[in-house]
């Protein structure tokens, strides 16, 4: 599908369009200003096309969950001014291709990704910002439900850290999801508190990664300043593929 289709512009833009009014209206509940939340478009499984029409219409934070798909959307959207986010578990390995192109890695869960990153950044001579993922699933950690990936709350200000002493990193602050089939309330309620902690040794740690297309409101009420919003603005995938 082009980009220039004129019914898949118009489709995207009203869902940025509810989207935004969401979040508007969510920041008022909340007493916050709309302007202290900046909106990451995760495009996973949709086309670089898309990522075209979401840049015309203002949006410049992009957000990947894998680097076989980042990796070459980014390149084919190199050159619109966008800051590109990874935002899903990352292997070591892949950590030389990530350092290439993303701007922000929202998931650092360990002290050997972070070392990992931030050599292969300095050897690109570029500069990462990586925010410490935190798991809020007691299941999960506890092997019950499967890992989702992010570190022991107790564990993530050991893990800033060891980002905010690479020289070819920056400690952007904190990343979460809400555990599937818990009170999303509580679970961002607990990432501020990660979050608050991490801030009083690494006051420039401002970043809350927390809110995607079911539960921005949650987030925004405990204090998101980013939103990871996928299906909220693009649709499901078999909703544009014949």
């Amino acid at each position: 599908m082009s980009h220039t289709d004129p019914a898949r512009i118009e489709q995207i833009r009203a869902n940025l369009q509810a989207a935004r009014a969401r979040i508007e209206a969510a920041c008022a509940k909340a007493d916050r200003d709309p302007a202290e939340v900046s909106l990451i478009a995760v495009t996973k499984t949709h086309p670089a096309d898309d990522v075209r029409i979401l840049s015309s219409l203002g949006v410049t934070d992009v957000g990947e969950n894998r680097d076989q798909e980042a990796a070459p959307k980014a390149a084919q959207t190199a050159d619109l001014d966008l800051t590109w986010h990874f935002v899903g578990q990352l292997q070591t390995n892949k950590a030389k291709s990530v350092a290439s192109y993303a701007d922000v890695v929202h998931s650092v869960d360990r002290a050997k990704l972070a070392r990992a990153l931030g050599d292969r950044a300095a050897a690109a001579g570029r500069r990462l910002t990586c925010l410490v993922q935190v798991d809020l699933d007691e299941g999960s950690r506890a092997g019950v439900l499967g890992p989702r990936g992010g570190a022991d709350p107790a564990d993530a200000p050991g893990i800033a850290d060891r980002i905010a002493e690479h020289e070819a990193l920056e400690l952007g602050g904190v990343m979460a999801v809400a555990p599937l089939g818990g009170d999303p309330d509580a679970a961002f309620a607990r990432l501020y508190e990660v979050a608050a902690e991490i801030r009083d040794r690494y006051p420039r740690a401002t970043v809350i990664s927390a809110g995607m297309s079911g539960d921005l409101e949650a987030a925004i009420a405990r204090g998101a300043t980013h939103l990871r919003l996928g299906t909220a603005l693009l649709g499901s995938r078999d909703m544009i593929v014949g």
